[in-house]
This record gives structure tokens, sequence and C-alpha cells, in this order.
């Protein structure tokens, strides 16, 4: 099986403005494209914005709407898998949501953030109850989380016992945690023997200040792309061959001791 060449975009877009960041998602599948990839993630929230306040229920869209309409048809037209964070709408529940859609425009998977940060998403969104959500691309297993997410131990290696191959993590982390990029993501890769792509939002929009350093990492724990602090575009291959290769040399999945580990629920 060939790698999965992945692309992480590393921008905010414009914030409020939900036709041109369709038009920044649509530029950056053509470039993602022309390199080879295969699959374009893109950052939480990327369809409206993030720090965009009471904006987010007025945006909000069902995860069938116009845009996912458009996104499946771009995914379409650049021959690539695509995804994109958006706030979704259903009924009168706002949901923290990423979809990933196929290279032929298909709706692959919907996954709903299960841990809000702070009070600005307490206050705007309710949580999503699956903690796992996963597809099949391009031969590899992969799953979603978003941001914050991905800082709960648990959540990982619920998708390694799952058996995701490609964690992909849309996020909007900003400063002073860049520690997470930097280190943690690889660390979540290596201890639950997947790859880690992890697309960031970048820039200030109101308070925030968001840190950039999107990052790739693979199941060895080294860092396959990251960008710097700046409007980017990243790419890495995913290799289903050092994948495998790696989880037959580490051990910590076949060692684990599940009967003891009751008391940590």
């Amino acid at each position: 099986m060939p790698p999965l060449r992945t692309a992480l975009l590393q921008s905010s877009g414009r914030p409020g403005a939900v036709a041109g960041n369709l038009e920044v998602l649509d530029a950056a599948a053509g470039r993602a494209a022309a390199a080879g990839a295969g699959l374009l993630l893109a950052p939480e929230m990327f369809l409206t914005g993030y720090a965009i306040g009471d904006d987010i229920g007025r945006l909000a869209e069902p995860a069938d709407g116009d845009s996912a309409d458009a996104i499946a048809e771009l995914a379409g037209r650049h021959g690539l898998a695509v995804v994109y964070g958006y706030p979704e709408r259903d009924g009168d529940a706002v949901f923290n949501s990423a979809q990933l859609m196929s290279a032929d425009g298909t709706r692959l998977a919907n996954y709903r953030k299960t841990h809000l940060f702070g009070g600005f998403e307490r206050d705007h969104f309710t949580p999503g109850e699956q903690p796992v959500v996963q597809a099949e691309l391009n031969g590899l297993t992969v799953g979603i989380l978003i941001c914050y997410d991905v800082e709960f131990p648990e959540n990982t290696r619920g998708h390694a016992l799952a058996g995701t191959d490609l964690l992909l993590v849309p996020t909007a982390l900003m400063h002073p945690f860049q520690f997470v990029a930097e280190s943690l993501v690889p660390v979540r890769a290596f201890e639950n023997q997947m790859y880690v792509a992890y697309a960031n939002r970048v820039g200030r929009e109101g308070e925030l200040e968001f840190t950039g350093l999107s990052t790739l990492a693979g199941p060895d724990g080294i860092t396959r792309a990251r960008a710097g602090q700046s409007e980017e575009l990243v790419l890495a291959d995913v290799d289903p061959d050092l994948l495998a290769a790696s989880r037959e040399a580490n051990p910590y999945l076949r060692d684990r001791r599940p009967g003891l580990y009751g008391a940590l629920a």
C-alpha cells in the first residue's frame, strides 16, 4: 500500500466569512493536490473562524448543509480527501465538529468535540458523546479528534485500541501552550503507535493569538512535518510499511494490563 501524502493547512482563513474561507480551502486543496497529496487537513472551526463570539450560532450549519456540499465539490474537483472544522447545527444544539470528505465528495465521518476548552467553548457548544469516530481512507483507518481532545491520553488510547492508523486533529492551539504541538503530539503518536496530524490556526483573532506549529508525527515519535508561525501548507507522507514495522517493534499495546486500570475510570 503506497504512502498517503497528507497536507496540513495552517491558516485562520477569514474569521466570520464562510464564503471567503471556502475560497481559501479551495486554493489550498489545489496546491496540495499539485504536490501529490491525497488528504488535506484544515484547522478547528476553519469554516467560520474560531473567536467569533455569538456569530457561532448564526453561522452554524448541519453536517449536510450548503458548505458541506461546497467542500464535497472541491474535494472531488481536486481529487483529494478534506477534513475541516466547523460549527455544526443539530436542532437547538451547536457542536464544535470536524467532517471528513472523501476524494469523490462522499461524507465519510463527522466528529463532535467531546472535551470543550474554557468558558468560551462551554458557553457556545454542546459536548459530543462519541469518543472514537473512524473511517477507511486509502487503505488506512483514520480517526478524528479536535484540539483539546488530544491532550487527554484516554482519547488517543481509545483510538489506538480501535485500530486508528492516522489520527486527524484540527486545532486552535493558542499561546502559551506551544508545548502541545512541540512535545505532546509526537509523544501521543509514539505511545499509541499511530500517525498524528495536527493542523493549527495562526495569528491573532480578537484577544487570542494562535501558535501555528502544525505538526505531523509518526509512530516512532519523529516529527515528519512542522510549520512555523505564519500561514503555511506543509506536507508529509503517512507510510503504512513504517507503521507496521513500528508496531511490531514497540510493545506498548501488547504489554498493557487492563485489569489494573479500573481505577482510572
